[in-house]
């Protein structure tokens, strides 16, 4: 059944990236195909495969495109895109840019890899002009499959305790911490790629049910909201450390 399973939703791995997704939610919050070029931060880049998805999107309107990536061979890749790259431990270090500097904050496929999420979203949240907007996509730890992995006593796969990822999400959960104190607004939640079904199954379904789909992709509007957003940890506690910037 196992190996059933995996042929009938083979060839759909790339759909968990939700790049199309992407492009979609940006177009729709940013429709103006004109005037001022776009400033676009994506956090742990890759190999910009995102950022092309956004600049075709919005063709003919620029796209200036800034990139967080530590890997050397992306970095390298990215740059030939005309990606301008700095390396920067996105939970350790202030981005080096100047408040209200972006009009897009990208991380896809990113926070589940780390810890210091609040540090992550306040720092998102302070080069972000109000207005803007910060998509994010994570595997969907309420994703069908993983619903019934767990009926059946398995660990979800989205968050394997012999794999890369240390956090997992729900559209819930993800909301309640991203709306937390104020800082953003969800103003739109969708899904892509549904296992373990092919690929013209998948689509529509995700489309319709995205709190079932594998990738949930969440478009968080900035609010006029001043401050750091790290700062509401000091009104809550947490039996873990986590990094403030202090």
């Amino acid at each position: 059944m196992k190996e059933f399973l995996k042929k009938l939703k083979a060839g759909t791995e790339e759909l968990n990236y939700g790049r199309d997704v992407i492009a979609r939610i940006v177009r729709k919050h940013f429709p103006e195909t004109d005037g001022e070029a776009l400033r676009l931060l994506d956090l742990g880049l890759g190999l910009g495969g995102d950022v092309a998805g956004i600049r075709e999107a919005l063709a003919p309107r620029e796209v200036k495109a800034n990139g967080l990536e530590n890997y050397e061979p992306y970095v390298r890749e990215a740059e030939k895109k005309g990606i301008k790259v700095v390396q920067v431990d996105i939970e350790r270090e202030v981005f080096p840019f100047e408040d209200s500097s972006f009009d897009l904050v990208l991380a896809n496929q990113v926070l589940e890899h780390t810890k210091e999420i609040f540090w992550i979203a306040s720092e998102s949240a302070r080069v972000l002009r109000p207005g803007g907007l910060l998509v994010v996509g994570v595997p969907n730890l309420a994703s069908l499959h993983s619903r019934v992995m767990l009926l059946l006593g398995m660990q979800p796969s989205p968050i394997e305790v012999f794999g890369p990822h240390v956090r997992g999400f729900t559209k819930g959960g993800f909301r309640d911490f991203i709306e937390a104190g104020g800082y953003f607004k969800v103003n739109d939640v969708r899904g892509s790629n549904f296992y373990p079904f092919p690929a013209w199954v998948a689509r529509p379904a995700a489309r319709l049910f995205p709190s079932f789909a594998v990738g949930i992709f969440f478009a968080c509007e900035r609010t006029q909201k001043d401050g750091r957003l790290v700062d509401i940890l000091a009104e809550r506690f947490f039996e873990t450390p986590f990094f403030r910037g202090d």
